[in-house]
């Protein structure tokens, strides 16, 4: 897999040095400080699209909550007012200080603002949203902590997994009427235009539909690159061994066995990890206004945490091949703004299909890389609103949840896990030929 990306100027190679040597290691010791490994999340949420064919009873697919008592004290106040003026008048100053940050509506931001919050929690910002958000206030919504609930090969397959990817692929993915052939790889059927020579469809869509695609086609390449790399490879004496699966990962990327769509499949993740590292790169000016916090109690992990940050938005910002977002939606202004909308919808659709996921954990981590996504595009869309970001107080026009910074940052903690592990399977292959 060597060479120049479609619909952008950047090459492959580029990208795995890039990826290996400055973002790996940091987004991985990113993801284990506290306010990045804890995730609110509703599993109990019901498919809105067909009949419930009930949950995968395979013990790899459960998941475990994380209990009360170990989720830090910031991040549990969350965005509910814990704390009224009255109770501040009788604790001490120091408990004072702790409650009004523990009282502000959205806890990445510093306890200065709460004035500003009020106002700013009423701010319906949904038309920005391209996904469909869990109720954080939810009695069903539990924290989950991802660290102790990693993503790998749960069994979960068949019926049931096969109508959630298709139904992503054939109802939102712009497919033309005329190509009758499915576009979900786990299709059962192929018929006879299979392989490399199928695309010719996608070549005949806008560039906008087509980035739909890829964008798709590249987290479906993701998730299984980690379902491979992490399988359950024997249990003896009821000691499960994970780790990687040469022969899984060859029936679903090997150019032979798919005709040559396994290649293709692999470009679209880059092609992904091109679009998340864009949208870091552009969502910097917001975490690097001295009012954002990551706040989770913890003073010194907190500063340790904006520091390490703010130091993978330098890496990403110094990437000389960047995907240009300016060439999406550039039409004229009314079919540009109707393209976009429909692009939105489509993707909030997909985020509202994981609640169809028969597997807590892949619904978990499905609904995490869905939504990492969907504050990507956010971001990528709002370019102009984060360029104006007051300092000092929250700005209605852009605001992010903890939700989606936690989404968003251990999503492209997926994709660069899943370059890596790419290059974990090429020296793997070498030593089996």
């Amino acid at each position: 897999l060597t060479g120049v990306l479609d619909d952008c100027l950047c090459d492959i190679e580029s990208i795995d040095d890039f990826n290996t040597f400055k973002i790996f290691p940091k987004i991985q010791k990113l993801q284990e400080r506290d306010y990045f490994r804890y995730y609110k999340v509703n599993l109990k949420r019901p498919c809105p699209f067909w009949a419930d064919d009930g949950h995968c009873s395979i013990k790899d697919c459960h998941v475990e909550p994380c209990p009360e008592s170990k989720i830090p004290v910031g991040i549990k106040a969350g965005s509910s007012n814990k704390y009224s003026k009255a109770a501040n008048n009788s604790k001490e100053l120091e408990d004072c200080e702790q409650a009004n940050k523990l009282g502000a509506v959205n806890s990445t931001l510093s306890n200065q603002s709460k004035e500003a919050f009020i106002d700013w929690a009423r701010y319906d910002d949904s038309q920005d949203h391209f996904c469909e958000l869990d109720d954080e206030r939810s009695p069903d919504a539990q924290y989950v902590d991802l660290l102790l609930n990693p993503e790998r090969y749960t069994g979960y397959k068949g019926p049931s997994a096969w109508r959630v990817w298709n139904s992503i692929y054939e109802e939102n993915c712009f497919k033309p009427r005329s190509v009758y052939r499915p576009l979900n790889p786990l299709a059962p059927s192929r018929g006879g235009d299979d392989g490399e020579s199928f695309y010719t469809w996608l070549e005949g869509l806008c560039l906008e539909k087509r980035v739909f695609y890829k964008l798709i086609s590249g987290l479906h390449a993701s998730i299984n690159l980690h379902l491979c790399a992490n399988y359950l490879l024997e249990e003896t004496w009821g000691k499960p061994r994970w780790g990687p699966n040469v022969k899984e990962f060859t029936r679903r990327f090997d150019p032979v066995e798919t005709k040559g769509e396994g290649p293709r499949r692999l470009k679209n993740l880059y092609f992904l990890y091109l679009i998340e590292l864009r949208a870091l790169s552009k969502v910097a000016p917001y975490f690097e206004r001295s009012v954002v916090d990551l706040y989770t109690g913890n003073g010194h992990e907190d500063a340790e945490s904006k520091a390490l940050l703010l130091d993978i938005f330098r890496d990403t910002k110094s990437f000389h091949m960047h995907f240009d977002e300016k060439s999406m939606f550039a039409g004229d202004k009314k079919g540009a703004k109707s393209l976009k909308e429909e692009f939105r919808l489509h993707f909030k659709n997909i985020s509202r299909i994981m609640d169809c996921v028969g597997c807590d954990k892949c619904r978990l981590w499905g609904k995490l890389q869905t939504q990492g996504l969907g504050t990507a595009l956010k971001i990528l869309f709002s370019a102009k609103e984060i360029q104006s970001l007051p300092e000092n107080s929250p700005s209605k026009g852009f605001q992010l949840t903890r939700q989606e910074i936690v989404a968003l940052v251990n999503a492209f903690g997926r994709l660069s896990t899943s370059i890596r592990e790419l290059q974990n399977f090429k020296v793997l292959l070498q030593q089996t030929r």
